[in-house]
């Protein structure tokens, strides 16, 4: 793997850890660019990660890295709980387990969480194709008996 590679797939983790998995929406800055986003940001020169993001039980997303003030990777997404989960509790306990399974993001794929993920009443699962420079994948989140909680789609990769 390339240097830059390498430092960049470090760098996400790093950044994914500190943002959303580690601190939820307690990372979103005071003033975020788009009206009505969640915009969450890590810096470490020479990259910075900002996150933005629209909704809640149901979300749209981008995600991307500079170099230097150059953009040169991003990722988008969309997903949520399902839309027949009203109950606020099951919602929140769903995201709370979503970030534990994201801040065990490998570093071969630091694209959102590992391959499988379980705890208590839930499970996560990360299937992804390719790799830092060009991916795509589902998570899901399903209770231990196979009922279906959640699920985001998500794609992305290094910008020439």
């Amino acid at each position: 793997m390339p240097s830059i590679t390498h430092d960049l797939a470090a760098f996400l983790v790093e950044a994914k850890r500190r943002t959303y998995a580690g601190l939820d929406d307690g990372a979103t800055v005071a003033t975020p660019l788009l009206a009505g986003s969640k915009q969450l940001e890590h810096r470490a020169p020479p990259y910075a990660y900002r996150d933005i993001y629209f909704g809640m039980g149901f979300f749209v997303g981008q995600e991307s890295v500079s170099r230097d003030d150059r953009v040169i990777w991003s990722m988008s997404y969309s997903g949520g709980v399902r839309a027949d989960i009203a109950d606020r509790d099951t919602l929140l306990a769903t995201y709370k387990f979503l970030r534990q399974a994201l801040l065990a993001i490998p570093i071969d794929k630091p694209f959102r969480g590992p391959r499988l993920f379980e705890q208590a009443a839930m499970i996560y699962r990360n299937e992804s194709e390719g790799a830092l420079d060009r991916f795509h994948g589902v998570e899901t989140i399903a209770q231990h008996d196979g009922t279906p909680l959640y699920e985001l789609r998500y794609s992305g990769g290094l910008l020439h």
